[in-house]
């Protein structure tokens, strides 16, 4: 008769991985010899990686049931956007174009020039293929 212990033992890497993909554990027991796993991941792709985990340790699995649901809140939020945004200039640019474009207004150039005088050093002067940083 297995028990607890020995069964999480033996699938530890998979429940290891559930853990590091931010998998909600929300049964661990042993039933008819097998040990019951439930949780929920935030996608299918997670879903299919625990599963990858799961057979890696036992392709046959027989001594686990594994009920693992899909809950998209479970997914890792999105980090807020950083503060400073890059922009590679092409051919026909201005910085007031650019300026324009992230802007709404032409005359903030010198924002963007500021930010850059490392690579710029007039503001009528940039070339296609620079990598400029936007602030915020």
């Amino acid at each position: 008769m297995a028990n607890l212990e020995q069964l999480k033992q033996k699938y530890n890497p998979a429940l290891e991985k559930m853990t590091q993909l931010g998998v909600k554990l929300t049964h661990l027991h042993v039933q008819d010899d097998k040990l019951f796993i439930g949780g929920a991941a935030g996608s299918d792709d997670i879903k299919n990686q625990v599963w990858t985990a799961i057979k890696g340790v036992d392709h046959a699995h027989a001594d686990l049931i594994a009920d693992i649901t899909i809950d998209p809140s479970r997914l890792p939020k999105t980090p807020p956007s950083p503060a400073e945004q890059h922009y590679t200039v092409v051919s026909g640019d201005t910085l007031s174009a650019i300026s324009k474009r992230f802007y709404g207004d032409a005359k903030q150039y010198q924002k963007i020039f500021n930010a850059n005088r490392d690579i710029l050093s007039d503001p009528d002067h940039i070339k296609p293929g620079q990598s400029l940083k936007i602030p915020a």
